[in-house]
């Protein structure tokens, strides 16, 4: 059955790697044939990504959209990830997740057994992709206390000399529980500048 691996890698090298990996594994356990691999590094808040769409626009009626975990589909808001959904569904597109086991059965089960667990598998998926958001949310909201606890206790946070653009990256990255090291690389700042904000934060570890 021809599969279009999607990727959304925290990190260009080492998520990316060990997730590939793991997804050829599985395609080789099922005998599931790669049609293309998608590999980005961008949020999964946005529902407009470009080897997302990349992949909805090349995939043809049948395939599977694999992925590792919902999260690495989706961390949209509830409205976003219905109409993903939809145009998953609108290309024929079967959606298996390999760390969600009931989606697995999509890849043997004749048409009566695939309807029922369809049902199943959606109610599952609006689940994890609930749980992916709000786990977001919640880093965005502890970076946020974080901030405000470091102004109220007077410490200077950003400045007009600052490069705002960069620091809103930087903070962005830090709610992924990067290192210092992989922020600076996929920000181009220093690691100096990713400490300095840590600390600001109170996220220094």
């Amino acid at each position: 059955m021809n599969t279009r691996i999607y990727l959304r890698a925290s990190t260009k090298e080492q998520d990316a790697d060990r997730a590939t990996q793991l997804l050829i594994q599985f395609c080789g356990t099922n005998n599931l044939n790669i049609v293309a691999k998608y590999v980005e590094n961008i949020s999964g808040t946005k529902l407009n990504r470009p080897q997302l769409n990349k992949l909805l626009d090349e995939s043809q009626q049948g395939e599977i959209l694999l992925v590792e975990s919902v999260d690495r589909l989706s961390r949209l808001p509830m409205s976003d990830w219905e109409k993903l959904k939809s145009i998953i569904s609108d290309k024929g597109l079967k959606l298996v997740v390999v760390d969600l086991p009931t989606t697995h059965t999509l890849l043997s089960s004749d048409d009566i057994t695939a309807s029922i667990l369809s049902i199943i598998n959606n109610m599952l998926l609006d689940l994890m992709a609930t749980m992916a958001r709000l786990d977001n949310d919640k880093r965005i909201e502890r970076i946020k206390q974080g901030q405000q606890r470091a102004i109220d206790a007077g410490k200077k946070i950003g400045g007009s000399t600052k490069n705002q653009e960069i620091r809103s990256k930087v903070i962005s990255y830090l709610s992924k529980k990067l290192t210092a090291e992989e922020v600076a690389k996929m920000t181009d700042c220093g690691v100096a500048t990713v400490y300095r904000i840590k600390k600001e934060l109170k996220l220094l570890t």
